[in-house]
């Protein structure tokens, strides 16, 4: 990880305990009466923050550099499980796991197993993904799972859960993509009603994506 990272890391913390010095300088009387249980606890957390949190994830962001780049050159068994001397996305999960780096790992991961056609692997490993609420990467990773469903021809699985991260992301990148493909698979499923259902969502929401300009044809094909 670059010093600027690790700065912006620790000048985080160094705000955190301003404020909570101010906190104390605050109510002192109130915490100092009341029993100074809340003032160690505050003490104990900011500790536990600077000296094994902060450490931790830059630990953790400098240990997941090698296999994303492996990722980005397709090397996909280095990227899960390292060369020997520098750590894959595996043992950055089982090292990390409750970082941000090992979390994003886990979503890595998973398309790695996709992309070499392991499918169920890849959807055991999103699981292990916790939603970290970014209206881009939570909504990608349940659009990956429900491609990995179809792949393994639980297209019902595959089709809600494309239109649960249609929904979810809501934006003109991911949910045109996921509605199509969500709208596929329900027309090869002969369900054409909700197919289109689907095709005209994209028809009316998201004419910013060139999907927009395709989508009368399909419409045309299930009406």
């Amino acid at each position: 990880m670059s010093k600027k990272k690790a700065n912006v890391q620790v000048n985080e913390f160094d705000e955190k305990l301003s404020a909570s010095m101010s906190f104390f300088e605050k109510h002192k009387k109130a915490i100092l009466y009341g029993g100074g249980t809340a003032l160690l606890i505050i003490i104990a957390i900011l500790f536990i923050h600077q000296y094994v949190i902060v450490p931790r994830n830059i630990k953790a962001n400098e240990s997941i550099f090698y296999a994303e780049q492996a990722f980005m050159e397709g090397n996909y068994e280095k990227a899960l499980n390292g060369d020997g001397e520098n750590m894959g996305f595996l043992a950055v999960i089982d090292e990390y796991g409750r970082t941000k780096a090992g979390n994003i790992a886990c979503l890595y991961a998973a398309k790695c197993y996709a992309a070499t056609e392991k499918y169920q692997e890849a959807i055991d490993m999103i699981d292990k993904f916790d939603n970290c609420g970014d209206e881009m990467i939570s909504p990608a990773a349940i659009a990956l799972k429900g491609n990995c469903y179809a792949e393994l021809g639980e297209n019902e699985k595959a089709a809600d859960l494309l239109l649960k991260a249609a929904k979810k992301a809501d934006n003109n990148t991911i949910s045109p993509v996921c509605l199509l493909q969500a709208g596929q698979i329900y027309q090869s499923l002969g369900q054409n009603d909700k197919a289109l259902d689907c095709y005209k969502q994209i028809k009316s929401k998201y004419m910013q994506n060139s999907i927009y300009y395709e989508i009368d044809k399909y419409i045309e094909a299930v009406q």
